[in-house]
């Protein structure tokens, strides 16, 4: 049989007349050469890009950089120095007092020299702030930034409390201080009554 009809396949239709069977014209391009005896075949189309992505960051994002400590130089030499004090200030904040700064920074001292594993509170408090206000765990993993970063983590965590009106270098009583002095001055006076002569 000659190959423009076809083979006879099962049942007594051709190649061409099953479904999905395209003549080998179509798998064999036209390179000028030979063809050899290999039968080539389409590629298959890979599905688009799905509706569902499991990996997505959701979040809003931090207000200032992971390595941005020149945003704010006092907290970075302060850090650099004396991390235990910066933790205690944040963990203070977090706590919302019930950690006093003195406290804090003494637990995260003691845990420096015991294998560094001052990162365990480090990120533990990290990822209490990422949750409270809803922020990406980005650019690293909390674990990692605070391993491998504890100064830039721990001023980043500092600034970012800082930009939410919550001053961590206040503790937390100057910070309930300030908010009892901003709510009397914003309390409005009528001004009193007045006649017109």
């Amino acid at each position: 049989m000659d190959r423009s009809t076809g083979s006879t396949g099962y049942g007594g239709n051709t190649q061409q007349d099953q479904p999905g069977f395209a003549g080998p014209s179509m798998y064999q391009p036209n390179t000028g050469s030979p063809p050899n005896n290999f039968t080539q075949y389409a590629e298959p189309e890979l599905p688009g890009p799905t509706m569902y992505q499991a990996n997505a960051v959701r979040g809003t994002v931090w207000s200032s950089g992971l390595f941005d400590c020149h945003e704010d130089e006092t907290n970075a030499v302060m850090t650099a120095f004396l991390p235990c004090v910066t933790f205690g200030q944040i963990a203070e904040v977090m706590d919302q007092g019930e950690m006093t700064c003195p406290l804090g920074s003494l637990i995260y001292a003691l845990m420096m020299p015991a294998l560094c594993s001052q990162w365990v509170m480090g990120s533990s408090y990290r990822k209490r702030l990422r949750e409270r206000y809803n922020l990406v765990e980005a650019p690293y993993t909390d674990i990692i930034s605070h391993v491998f970063c504890p100064c830039c983590s721990l001023c980043q965590e500092f600034r970012e409390l800082r930009k939410r009106g919550l001053d961590p270098s206040l503790g937390w009583n100057g910070i309930l201080a300030q908010r009892q002095a901003a709510q009397h001055e914003t309390v409005e006076v009528p001004p009193p009554r007045q006649t017109m002569f």
